[in-house]
């Protein structure tokens, strides 16, 4: 074994203390100065009369160390000349060290303050665990609640609505993108952005989880083929904050998680005690499809439902204000807003009665849902003429329109959404489907996938091609006119979703032009996963669907009124109330119609009218009308259709 030297010793010790941070640092550079500073005084001592004592030529050599200015006030050749290499020496260790371990201690402090390592001293805040292509949408989205925002914060006795962001890498950059965002703007100064995961308990009790108001888990995309999902990242983050409640003996927050895979809801309940809402990424977006296929056009209805923006939304208010009140007596109180229907309590969960009869009386403890444009619309306004009222019965049952052959549909691409998809056509009992789906991954893989996701699929017959459908070729060979409905997804196997996007708007356009002169056309839906695509298709022909801006106003609005999720699930969902487009012929109109009118004479069959849905654009581009005016004419036009709410 071969002896140290003495000197990689010392160099050994001062590294140690070296990397031991800025405090270590200062005194190793301490020592050095007074090392340095009693050298020189010892050498200075033996000059006769210069110093009264060993001390003093100790401070002398300190203070021209320290201090350059000191340098012209020596006298004899070798006082100034250790004088010189004093200040030389000065220069090097006093200012030069010094100043750069302190310049760098302040620039990683800086830099630790950047990246949001401070835990929050914050409560009744709202906490969104992770940065995705769903958080700006979702940020927007919980901004631009005013009227649900404000009884969000009066129910948690608070003035500021703050929200908190937990992000692997928060940087200066997301802080820009926040102020970029138009729904955002200059109230980014309300976002706090905070680094770390999800599954990190050090990461969530730095964005003090347990004093929030409510605790946002949206779907973090993965690469296809990991064994860690998003899924797997939300339980663990549920069971760390019930372990934190545990240990402090807190009461845990109220949470909304959004899941891939539906079948783990079970999961989550079990993983977490406390409230809870769950929401299906992957079943919402495939229930949509599906919806939309079943009534062309519906993608219209939802993207203004379920998109921040202009437009109506679904909003549920509380029964105290209005109990005693029959639902018919409501809604002729709010001539701006279209009343829905109505929750009733049943047990831990909600009975949910869409097109309820009119005299369905509201108590204390009943949710009234309502469609308007603002939140304000469905309070009391004294300046508004009530409405003559409308009897509504029971509501009718609606036959769904069978074929006698399957409705043929084809998938253009793969995601981890197909085998959900599939689940949801198959849960149509009576109206077959024949499902081809085109992609470059293996048919191996894909019927894999289907099987381990669903046994029974009966009704539904699935067939695989291996094809890329970004080579014409081998897309005219698939003959896109022979199908019912076109749909075209965003990959996920992708690095981003810009990428993915790219991808399915190119194959668009080269569907576009196969389909050109085509005497059959047929139905065509895109989806897309950025949010910052959806103007790049200006004068497109298909139904668009964004599907992070759908599930971050899901998640926002469940957030803030939790019993929202129940009545998307049954809007949505097979069975029940669904939106439908009907022809005006089939109803008994006169010449001139108002929507008033119109409501009464759908009363009268059990159905409930929601506006009219344009065969023609208007001059903003707009074929959808949803709660127009009551007292309007709606001169409807040959082709027009009628936008109908009804059981079926």
């Amino acid at each position: 074994m071969l002896p140290f030297r003495i000197i990689d010793r010392i160099k050994f010790i001062v590294e140690r203390q070296l990397v031991k941070g800025a405090g270590f640092q200062l005194l190793v550079v301490g020592v050095f100065i007074g090392l340095i500073s009693l050298i020189g005084g010892l050498l200075v001592v033996p000059q006769d009369g210069a110093f009264d004592d060993t001390g003093s030529a100790i401070w002398w050599a300190f203070l021209r160390l320290t201090d350059p200015g000191y340098l012209g006030d020596d006298v004899g050749t070798w006082q100034r000349f250790v004088s010189t290499l004093l200040t030389i020496s000065g220069y090097v260790v006093f200012m030069g060290t010094l100043v750069a371990i302190l310049t760098r201690w302040l620039i990683a402090k800086m830099a630790d303050l950047e990246r949001g390592l401070t835990p929050v001293t914050l409560k009744n805040h709202i906490v969104v665990l992770g940065w995705s292509s769903q958080t700006l949408p979702l940020l927007s989205e919980l901004l631009g609640s005013s009227g649900r925002m404000r009884r969000f914060l009066e129910k948690h006795d608070t003035q500021r609505l703050n929200l908190v962001v937990l992000s692997q890498n928060a940087s200066a950059v997301q802080v820009h993108e926040l102020r970029s965002e138009p729904g955002i703007g200059r109230k980014a100064r309300q976002v706090i952005l905070r680094s770390g995961l999800a599954i990190q308990p050090d990461a969530l009790q730095r964005v003090a989880c347990l004093d929030a108001a409510a605790v946002i888990v949206p779907s973090i995309a993965h690469e296809a083929g990991t064994l860690v999902t998003s899924d797997i990242e939300t339980v663990k983050a549920m069971l760390s904050i019930a372990a934190q409640a545990r240990h402090l003996n807190a009461p845990l927050p109220y949470v909304v998680a959004e899941i891939q895979d539906i079948r783990k809801h079970p999961v989550i309940e079990r993983a977490y005690p406390g409230e809870v809402e769950v929401v299906g990424g992957d079943a919402t977006i495939s229930r949509l499809m599906v919806q939309n296929i079943l009534h062309p056009g519906l993608s219209g209805i939802y993207n203004e439902l379920l998109t921040a923006g202009e437009g109506n939304e679904i909003y549920v208010r509380g029964g105290e204000s209005v109990a005693g009140m029959t639902l018919g007596e409501l809604a002729a109180q709010r001539p701006l807003a279209i009343i829905l229907g109505i929750l009733k309590p049943k047990g831990n969960r909600w009975d949910v009665r869409l097109i309820a009869p009119s005299v369905t009386p509201i108590e204390m403890a009943d949710r009234v849902i309502m469609l308007a444009r603002d939140y304000s619309e469905t309070e009391a306004n004294s300046k508004l003429a009530p409405l003559p009222a409308i009897a509504r019965g029971e509501p009718g049952r609606y036959l769904r329109k069978t074929t006698d052959r399957p409705r043929k549909v084809l998938v253009l691409g793969w995601n981890r959404r197909v085998p959900s998809l599939i689940a949801e056509f198959a849960s149509y009992v009576g109206q077959p489907f024949t499902v081809d789906i085109v992609s470059v991954v293996s048919a191996t893989e894909r019927e894999r996938d289907i099987a381990r996701y669903l046994q029974d699929y009966r009704e539904v017959s699935c067939r695989h091609i291996e094809a890329d459908y970004m080579v014409e070729d081998e897309l005219r060979k698939v003959r896109p006119v022979d199908y019912d409905t076109v749909i075209l997804l965003s990959s996920d196997r992708l690095a981003s979703g810009e990428e993915a996007d790219a991808r399915a708007m190119v194959g668009y356009l080269q569907l576009e032009d196969i389909l050109a002169g085509a005497n059959r056309r047929p139905q065509l839906i895109m989806e897309l996963s950025d949010p910052d695509n959806r103007h790049l298709l200006s004068g497109h022909r298909s139904e668009m669907m964004i599907s992070p801006m759908i599930l971050s106003h899901v998640l926002a609005q469940v957030a803030l009124r939790r019993e929202l999720r129940v009545v998307l699930d049954e809007l949505f969902t097979v069975g029940g109330a669904e939106i439908q487009f009907r022809d005006p012929r089939d109803y008994p109109l006169p010449a001139s119609v108002d929507f008033h009118l119109l409501e009464r004479i759908l009363a009268e069959r059990g159905e409930l009218a929601l506006g009219v849905f344009r065969h023609r654009t208007d001059d903003g581009g707009r074929r959808l009308e949803l709660n127009p005016p009551r007292k309007r004419c709606l001169d409807l036009q040959p082709d027009d259709q009628l936008v109908v709410m009804a059981n079926t």
